[in-house]
């Protein structure tokens, strides 16, 4: 730590993080109050001068010239799943991680991965302390809470991106698949094999906003085919084994009669068949059942999973191209990427 002699003795110079601290606030608030940023409120900004003035505060020229300079380096933050059963990341981010990795190094940008608490500042840090130009953002849970922090990330101009459901009025800007358009093919497939009493297994809310589009597909197909929707034929899931397993098992305790199933994801799916196969109902014969991602354990699965696949390769490249233009201050907007059906041994025709 550098000092400076006063009355004949050595006292430590006072930083930014010695005014957040005496100003209340967090330290990017500090650095964008000294460089009058209007995204500090006036009453801030004055209450972190004058605390800089008493504390003798002078602000270092070049590190000050070094901060509006970029790194070169994008971070991509994985955020914790809260989940029950401990697994805290779904795995189909490893794909994205594996083409987010690559659309950064074919345009000369470094990537900084971090895996994320929900509960921590991750929203302060990163850009306001220069360890990335721009953020892309993996995986959050429950929206509504994930949401609140978006904004917060708008309000202070943090260039970022996020993946999920790309929906109208959210914060910020999202990459995403068509979702809707992914489960209602998938249900127009089960329709057309003949299944009748199609459940969709899935946490079906606001909340949720991907699965939730994917459980209005299936709800289109079908009412375009005339069958009623019935609501003892959804249940709510997280994107685990153990909840799919669960989630198949009170299905199966409700009663209804059961020929098809969606899942929302394919851990959803793979819990499900597991469910299934331990009280001796056949998958397909009986049951056949369709996914939501095309992760590798699907062709591993027995039977082998018929999904609704996500381009992870395209999605990697648009994710970084969009967070550019938002670093280069370039016109970007969200965009929804298309799925395709990917049949396997999970699907068969009724009776098959």
């Amino acid at each position: 730590m550098s000092r400076e002699k006063t009355h004949g003795r050595a006292t430590a110079k006072a930083t930014s993080f010695d005014i957040a601290y005496q100003a209340g606030v967090s330290q990017p608030t500090v650095s964008r109050a000294l460089r009058g940023s209007p995204q500090v409120s006036e009453a801030t900004r004055k209450r972190v001068l004058a605390v800089a003035q008493q504390l003798n505060y002078t602000v270092d020229k070049n590190a000050s010239n070094l901060r509006f300079q970029r790194s070169n380096t994008l971070a991509l933050l994985i955020f914790e799943d809260p989940t029950p059963d401990d697994s805290a990341i779904n795995p189909f981010f490893v794909s994205m991680l594996g083409s987010v990795t690559r659309a950064c190094a074919q345009r000369g940008y470094d990537l900084l991965v971090s895996f994320q608490q929900q509960s921590g500042n991750w929203h302060e840090e990163y850009e306001d302390s220069h360890r990335a130009d721009g953020l892309i953002l993996l995986g959050y849970g429950d929206y509504l809470e994930y949401c609140e922090r978006l904004e917060r990330l708008v309000e202070q101009g943090t260039h970022f991106v996020l993946w999920g459901a790309v929906q109208t009025g959210q914060p910020g800007l999202s990459v995403g698949s068509d979702n809707y358009q992914g489960s209602y093919d998938a249900t127009r497939h089960l329709l057309k094999l003949g299944r009748r009493n199609i459940a969709f297994l899935g946490t079906a809310s606001s909340q949720y906003p991907e699965f939730f589009e994917r459980y209005r597909g299936y709800t289109r197909a079908l009412q375009e085919a005339g069958i009623l929707v019935h609501r003892g034929l959804q249940v709510d899931a997280i994107t685990t084994e153990r909840c799919g397993y669960m989630a198949a098992g009170e299905l199966l305790n409700r009663g209804q009669p059961v020929d098809g199933i969606i899942a929302a994801s394919d851990l959803i799916a793979i819990g499900a068949i597991h469910a299934l196969q331990e009280r001796r109902i056949d998958v397909p014969g009986k049951v056949s059942i369709v996914g939501f991602d095309d992760i590798p354990a699907t062709t591993l699965s027995n039977p082998p999973l018929t999904t609704v696949a996500q381009d992870t390769k395209l999605a990697g490249e648009v994710l970084v191209d969009t967070v550019l233009r938002r670093v280069r201050n370039e016109p970007a907007e969200g965009k929804m990427l298309r799925t395709r059906l990917v049949v396997r041994q999970s699907c068969g025709a009724r009776g098959a």
